[in-house]
This record gives C-alpha cells, sequence and structure tokens, in this order.
C-alpha cells in the first residue's frame, strides 16, 4: 500500500510563452506544497512524455530543470494511460522500498507548441505503420469506427453520447481552470459540426496546455489519508484493427483485478474517474468496467445517476472533454480531482461520498489500460 500525498494541476487551456517543462514545473511545485514537502523530500521521479519536447531522458532532464537529486527517474510512455501507468509505478516503487517519496509529474504545450497539423500527425501514429497509418486515419477517425460500431449492436444514438459531454461540461463549470466552462446542452452537442461520423465536435476533447504532479509515498501525509490499495494493467492489441472486436478491449478486465487486489468490488465503488477522450470512449469504458450496462451510459447520465449528488459521481471536474486535455497530465487531472475528493477539498464540486474510488485510463485506441483502486482512511 501508497499513499497519495499532495497533487497539483495547472489550469488547462492556451498558455502562450510556456513550455512542457515550464508547465510540469508548475504543477510539480504545486504538488509539493499541497503534500508539505521540499524538493529534496523527493528520491523518487517518473515523468510522462511530451510531444512537442521528445527528448530521450526527458526525466533527468525534468531533474535538472526543477532542482531534483532522485535516486530513482525514469520516463514512462503508454499514450493517454501513461498518467495512471506512473502511478502504478511509483505505487510499486514505494510499496517496494525502492523510493520513499515519488513525484509524479506530465505536462506539456500541446495547443500553443505544436500546429494543429502536427498534433494530428504525430497522434495518428498510433496506428499500424503498414495496414492504418498509410490509409491516413486521425484518432477521431478510428474513434468515429468505434462509435459507429457501438451504435449498430446497442441500437445507441448520437444522443446518447451528448449526454456525456453535457454532463462533462456541466462539471466543468464549478472548475476555475477547466479549458471550456461555457455552459452546453445534449442539443448543442448534436448540432455541433461532424469530426469523424458519428461523432460531433463536442464529441471530442480539446487540445490544451497544462500540467499535472501527484506525490506518492510509504506514509500518510499532512491530509486525511489517501491510500493506493491496488494497481493492474491490461494490454490487449495496440492497433484496433486487430482488436478481436470493439466491444471488449481490457477495461473490464483490469478493474476488476483492481478491485479484487483490493478487497472490493463494484458495489463498493463512490466515485468514478474514467477516461474520456471521446464521449465513445467513456461510454464503452463505463460499460465494460460494468459501471453502466450495455448500450445504457447515457440513459444513466440523462437520468442524473453521474451527478455529484447522484449514486456515481463521475469526473466531477469536467473529465478530458471539458477539462482538457494535454497529453499524459490530461488524465492525471482526474487523480488530482480524485484526491481533492477524498480529502474533502473540491469546494462547491465536493461530493457526499467518496470513500472508495476507482480510476481507469487507455492509451491508444483502447489499446492500454490501467486501474487504479483508492481508499480513503
Amino acid at each position: 500500500m501508497s499513499f497519495l500525498l499532495g497533487s497539483g494541476l495547472t489550469r488547462f487551456g492556451r498558455h502562450d510563452g510556456r513550455t512542457a517543462l515550464d508547465l510540469m514545473s508548475e504543477a510539480a511545485a504545486a504538488a509539493l506544497a499541497d503534500a508539505g514537502l521540499e524538493r529534496g523530500d523527493i528520491d523518487g521521479l517518473i515523468c510522462g512524455y511530451a510531444t512537442t519536447m521528445p527528448h530521450i531522458m526527458l526525466a533527468t532532464v525534468f531533474a535538472e530543470h526543477f532542482g531534483l537529486k532522485p535516486t530513482y527517474a525514469h520516463a514512462v510512455q503508454v499514450g493517454g494511460a501513461t498518467g495512471f501507468a506512473m502511478t502504478m509505478l511509483a505505487h510499486l516503487l514505494v510499496e517496494s522500498g525502492a523510493a520513499r517519496r515519488v513525484l509524479v509529474v506530465g505536462g506539456e504545450n500541446r495547443m500553443t507548441g505544436q500546429s494543429r497539423d502536427a498534433s494530428i500527425q504525430a497522434l495518428a501514429q498510433t496506428g499500424h505503420p503498414a495496414y492504418e497509418v498509410p490509409l491516413g486515419p486521425t484518432i477521431p477517425a478510428y474513434y468515429g469506427l468505434v462509435a459507429s460500431r457501438y451504435m449498430h449492436e446497442h441500437g445507441s444514438t448520437q444522443a446518447d453520447f451528448a449526454e456525456l459531454a453535457a454532463l462533462m461540461r456541466r462539471n466543468a463549470v464549478r472548475h476555475p481552470g477547466a479549458h471550456f466552462r461555457d455552459p452546453i446542452t445534449a442539443a448543442d452537442v448534436l448540432a455541433s459540426r461532424p469530426i469523424a461520423t458519428p461523432l460531433k465536435v463536442l464529441d471530442c476533447c480539446p487540445v490544451s496546455d497544462g500540467g499535472c504532479a501527484v506525490v506518492i509515498g510509504r506514509e500518510p501525509g499532512r491530509h486525511a489519508p489517501v491510500a493506493i490499495r491496488a494497481a493492474t494493467q491490461i494490454h490487449t492489441s495496440q492497433h484496433v484493427s486487430a482488436a478481436p472486436d470493439l466491444g471488449t478491449f481490457g477495461a473490464g478486465r483490469s478493474t476488476a483485478r483492481a478491485l479484487e487486489a483490493a478487497g472490493r468490488s463494484l458495489a463498493d465503488v463512490e466515485y468514478g474517474a474514467i477516461y474520456d477522450s471521446f464521449t465513445v470512449t467513456l461510454a464503452l469504458l463505463l460499460e465494460e468496467i460494468g459501471l453502466a450496462p450495455r448500450g445504457g451510459s447515457g440513459r444513466l447520465a440523462r437520468d442524473g445517476h453521474f451527478e455529484l449528488d447522484g449514486p456515481l459521481p463521475l469526473n466531477t471536474h469536467g473529465g478530458l472533454l471539458s477539462y482538457g486535455h494535454c497529453g499524459v497530465a490530461g488524465a492525471m487531472a482526474h487523480l488530482a480531482e480524485t484526491h481533492l475528493q477524498m480529502t474533502g477539498r473540491a469546494g462547491e464540486r465536493q461530493v457526499p461520498r467518496a470513500g472508495v474510488a476507482l480510476l481507469h485510463g487507455d492509451g491508444g485506441v483502447l489499446s492500454s489500460h490501467v486501474s487504479l483502486v483508492l481508499e480513503a482512511a
């Protein structure tokens, strides 16, 4: 078992003139301050990657930049699942005794640090180099195909996806750091311009600048203890064209293993933090995990199931869809929000109960899956 000692999250959106290292540093300084620690208290460092700064030794580059002298430093690269994978690695390092306090940090100036075409091209390389990339699909195109199959199998409509986007925006309105804070309705989502049929622009997360960091330690810190009780991974097929089917990707197995290791069940989960790069991503993950019936996540959102005062509050900061997505730190924002909820510091977003939280992230096109179970003492 390890403990979440502190978290730091920047505002997401446009940060003109800020580099990836700048945003990582801001988040890291905030996480250390939240934990009541100094740089010298950190002996482990885990960094994500940054497409705007693709250095082969980013962890040691950041250590030098930020003034750390870690005895362990490592960079991790698992697409959108990287933030939770780094957290899992920090958890294992602390449990094993290899490190005492580990700083986990990600950040990127993805909105202002690269052109739209460069961003599209970089992300498109997720596809199979021989069978997918030469045909020109973008990341939204892959998820559009998955969404079409989902609608065919479950009789769902675009309106079901729209309910999830509207839910994330209602949450983001309450967070001053969110990239998008203007209220929207499901009708607004349906009326927005097409991106990759059936997905509309408001079904897709924005490209943002931002950073996030957390500190994982062996002993509880200054806040109410939040323990990482379990962390698991599942990796099925990297490429969507090799997936055995487009409804089961590994999220269910990963979360089931995490809950079993934590001695918990889905019925115990009081707060959900689930990856939501697209509305269909959120729908598929919620349903494969078992937090919603197949084809029913949109209906549950419409009925208030995932609201702050509902049976399962979900992504209360606004998720990737509205808080924003800046690469590795995008999913890490889910973890920072969970930390605030579990320590009772989420302000007007505070939910009534967050004693057991389930977090799940995916990388690629639903390729790599990482699950975390957190428990408040």
